[in-house]
């Protein structure tokens, strides 16, 4: 199945043919189980508020059934940049302030040493908190909330909160996500990010753990727990190596990387990997941001808070990934296959996953996909479908 299916704005056709190759480019490769390897994926594209790509192709399961306009999919990390975008909101209102301590929201959290860490030290990962394998004991550990949040709020950080950021890979859902639940008064992050992002844009793409009743829309994943690849097997060579265990620490929670292709994964909330979107919905969200004015309802975020949640805090080397992630507050940057765009701001995720907003060219993307590629970090994927964008932007205008 190699055609691609949705709408595109002519001047936006490369999009599609960059969609095309980077999903149908994995059919000569094989599984380890000697079968060939098949997929599929979606992008959507906004300009200036307008949508002008909504496209998906390939299949959403092993049944070799096709993906469709409403399919979902697991997208990891790029779960982090929604539900930051929720934490704005209530900032917006005035619920949360950026520089205040965790405590004052969440008083257990002052235990071990952390009654000063702030708000700001959470969403620029410099909090030292992104210690996950200690926590973990049971695979099953990380779909209870309160078992996290409770194990959270008794640790001690890893280092100096502020001195330095290190990647909260899997903690940064359940810290930022317990603050959201308390402000707010919501039950779940779920119920939060439909209330305050999923509603108010218009879309029924975004689900943090997918409810039984939508499971039917969710896109199953292709691919290796992460340490089974082989970018995996030479990352295990140096977990004992001093550089390597603030990396591991963070990421080799006990049995996180088995679970997280099960249908299990669904059946609690783990806001900072979990979360299953469509690629329009991720897109929409993002264009709501980088162009308000475009949208008939009130702004998701004030220009006041927007120009504060997208400000650079650190281009320091991160502790975790090894490399300057150039954090904002809860998002990244906005990289393409032709660099970084300066004013962009977004979150990639594991497997190849993506979204970001630009203000200057008034660009949004977002890319989804069910073929993990085994890469810890995005791949080179969503770079090439995020190129095509940009150059097809920037000939438009």
């Amino acid at each position: 199945m190699s055609h691609v299916e949705g709408i595109v704005d002519p001047d936006f056709a490369p999009v599609t043919e960059a969609l095309r190759t980077v999903v149908h480019g994995w059919h000569d490769r094989r599984d380890r189980r000697g079968a060939t390897a098949t997929g599929g994926a979606a992008v959507a594209v906004y300009l200036h508020g307008k949508l002008v790509v909504d496209a998906w192709t390939g299949v959403r399961n092993a049944a070799g059934d096709p993906w469709e306009r409403d399919t979902v999919a697991m997208s990891f990390s790029t779960t982090k940049g929604v539900v930051s975008t929720v934490l704005h909101r209530l900032v917006d209102r005035g619920l949360v302030d950026y520089d205040a301590p965790v405590a004052r929201y969440w008083p257990e959290f002052a235990q071990g040493g952390k009654d000063a860490i702030t708000v700001r030290q959470l969403l620029t990962h410099s909090a030292g908190m992104h210690g996950a394998r200690s926590l973990v004991i049971e695979p099953a550990d990380v779909l209870d909330w309160q078992t996290m949040t409770e194990r959270l709020a008794a640790a001690s950080p890893a280092w100096a909160p502020g001195s330095k950021p290190g990647y909260q890979a899997l903690t940064y859902g359940w810290l930022v996500g317990e603050i959201i639940r308390r402000v707010g008064g919501y039950a779940t992050v779920s119920d939060a990010v439909r209330a305050e992002i999923a509603e108010p844009i218009g879309t029924d793409g975004m689900f943090v753990g997918v409810p039984p009743a939508d499971r039917h829309r969710l896109a199953a994943l292709i691919g290796q727990p992460p340490l089974e690849t082989p970018t995996g097997r030479v990352l295990d060579r140096f977990r004992n190596r001093s550089f390597m265990v603030p990396f591991v620490e963070a990421f080799d929670a006990l049995g996180f990387g088995t679970l997280m292709l099960t249908d299990e994964i669904h059946e609690g909330e783990v806001p900072a990997a979990n979360g299953a979107f469509t690629a329009r919905a991720l897109a929409r969200m993002y264009s709501g941001l980088v162009s308000p004015d475009a949208f008939p309802s009130p702004p998701l975020i004030s220009a006041e808070t927007l120009a504060r949640a997208t400000e650079v805090q650190t281009t320091a080397r991160d502790a975790v990934v090894g490399m300057p992630l150039q954090w904002r507050l809860g998002y990244h940057m906005a990289a393409t296959g032709r660099g970084v765009l300066p004013a962009g701001f977004g979150h990639f995720g594991y497997g190849g996953s993506g979204a970001w907003g630009d203000p200057v060219s008034g660009l949004a993307v977002g890319f989804v996909v069910n073929r993990v590629a085994g890469t810890p970090f995005a791949d080179a994927r969503f770079l090439r479908v995020g190129t095509a964008a940009v150059r097809c932007a920037a000939r438009r205008s």
